[in-house]
């Protein structure tokens, strides 16, 4: 029987490593915020930048898809050069992005700026691999846990920060590159990497073919409710993306050092992580781009003409759940297995999705959705980091993360596609919210099923 391969004791230095773990995870909270913040931003940027809706959620889309690239090729980076390097590099490009994007008059523009602000995404992975490095082996699932559960709450902390802002965007990117500046100091002087550098070759072929098929896929489904799903252009779109794809998996399988490693994705041990994180990440970003365009569109259209503020009140519960659960999250995860509470979370957080496809006439019924939410990705976010690298050698850590957050990252990109292609085509947002609870079940069946399988101990592969 396979065994999961941890090290009997850990090299920690009598330093308190707890410092560097809460700064990491104030920084992982930041690379969530500068995402969401966008959200509710989108009428607006539409409305200033005298541009169309599918246009300008593409600010938000290729941020996604920068950071699904940037996660494993930053993460390989990490291993090579150094964690702490490139944590504070991602957070260097997050601050230049920022002020880019504050001084933006121009949707090109903006878009330049989202595209260097992606690269923060790969900071979680990273993040990971350097707690993994630091805490006592029996600290470890609390450590991750505080990790991804402040993720959670900066995704909630983005929408409040838009809605404090009353829908300026130039001062909600000058707030984040303040906070994403002051994050980067504190982690230059609290953390330090204790792995040594390992010799590499950086994928960047995988790279550019994991990016040129994810930008046809997700043209692809953004455009197909406006330009006809059965137009030469949409399905040129399908047949270059499925083309790249396989292309793609034939090079990552070849290559010495792949940027995604096929057989992480798809071994016991990580596929029900892998599935249940990309469902995840698809169910929240669904729900919170949903629920911010439902409350802002026009009473006419069916919404509640809600104000960007008013939007990040009636998100505010989700953020304080997030907050809440992030505090007790080790200790829930010293009594429940991190797949039952990857099943339990994303259950919930399809019942939020459900709610608002029979309730969604009134705030009262987005208050209920958003604390639902909040419930879910808080627990569901928590263990996602663990199931991801629990069953991985401790030398493919980053790898293992890097992966589970690159799916995650993608489900996000597709969820802002899929919303353009459901409302293009008159579905209504409460075909929004069906989309979301759905990838919700799924998610929870996954993550339950294969945390079935895996209660015995399985080790991933531990190498190309």
């Amino acid at each position: 029987m396979a065994t999961v391969v941890v090290p009997a004791s850990r090299a920690t230095t009598s330093r308190n490593p707890w410092p560097a773990v809460i700064s990491l995870a104030f920084a992982a909270s930041i690379a969530a915020l500068q995402n969401t913040a966008v959200v509710p931003l989108l009428p607006v940027l539409q409305r200033e930048l005298n541009t169309s809706l599918s246009a300008v959620s593409w600010t938000l889309t290729l941020s996604l898809l920068v950071g699904a690239v940037s996660t494993p090729l930053l993460s390989r980076f990490g291993d090579m050069y150094g964690r702490r390097r490139m944590i504070l590099a991602a957070l260097t490009l997050l601050v230049i992005g920022s002020v880019m994007a504050a001084l933006a008059t121009s949707l090109t523009w903006l878009i330049v700026a989202r595209v260097l602000q992606g690269f923060v995404s790969a900071l979680v992975p990273l993040s990971i691999g350097v707690v993994r490095d630091s805490l006592p082996r029996q600290q470890l699932a609390t450590g991750i846990g505080v990790l991804s559960a402040t993720m959670g709450f900066g995704s909630g902390g983005g929408m409040i920060l838009a809605g404090l802002a009353s829908g300026d965007y130039h001062l909600v990117f000058w707030i984040t590159g303040g906070i994403s500046l002051v994050a980067g100091i504190v982690v230059a002087f609290l953390v330090r990497d204790s792995a040594p550098p390992v010799k590499g070759r950086p994928d960047l072929l995988g790279a550019a073919l994991l990016t040129a098929w994810l930008v046809a896929l997700l043209l692809a489904v953004s455009e197909g409710g406006s330009w006809g799903w059965t137009s030469p252009g949409v399905l040129g779109l399908f047949g270059a993306a499925a083309v790249l794809a396989a292309v793609w998996v034939l090079v990552e399988r070849r290559v010495a050092e792949p940027l995604v490693e096929m057989a992480m994705l798809v071994h016991r041990g990580t596929v029900g992580a892998t599935v249940s994180s990309f469902l995840l990440g698809f169910s929240f970003f669904t729900l919170l781009t949903g629920m911010s365009g439902f409350a802002q569109a026009s009473e006419a259209a069916g919404g509640l003409a809600a104000t960007t503020l008013q939007v990040g009140v009636y998100l505010l519960p989700s953020t304080l759940f997030m907050l809440v659960i992030s505090l007790f999250a080790g200790r829930i995860m010293r009594r429940l297995p991190a797949a039952a509470m990857v099943a339990i979370g994303s259950g919930v957080t399809a019942l939020a999705g459900l709610w608002l496809v029979v309730q969604h006439t009134a705030p009262a019924h987005l208050y209920v959705a958003s604390s639902l939410m909040g419930v879910g990705l808080g627990v569901g976010y928590a263990a996602l980091g663990t199931m991801a690298v629990e069953h991985v050698a401790p030398d493919r850590t980053a790898v293992a993360a890097g992966v589970n957050a690159l799916v995650r990252i993608v489900g996000g990109s597709v969820a802002g596609a899929a919303i353009a292609a459901v409302l293009a085509a008159g579905g209504g947002y409460p075909w929004v919210f069906g989309a979301a609870a759905g990838a919700g079940v799924v998610a929870a069946l996954f993550a339950a099923g294969y945390g079935y399988l895996n209660r015995r101990p399985v080790t991933a592969p531990s190498g190309h």
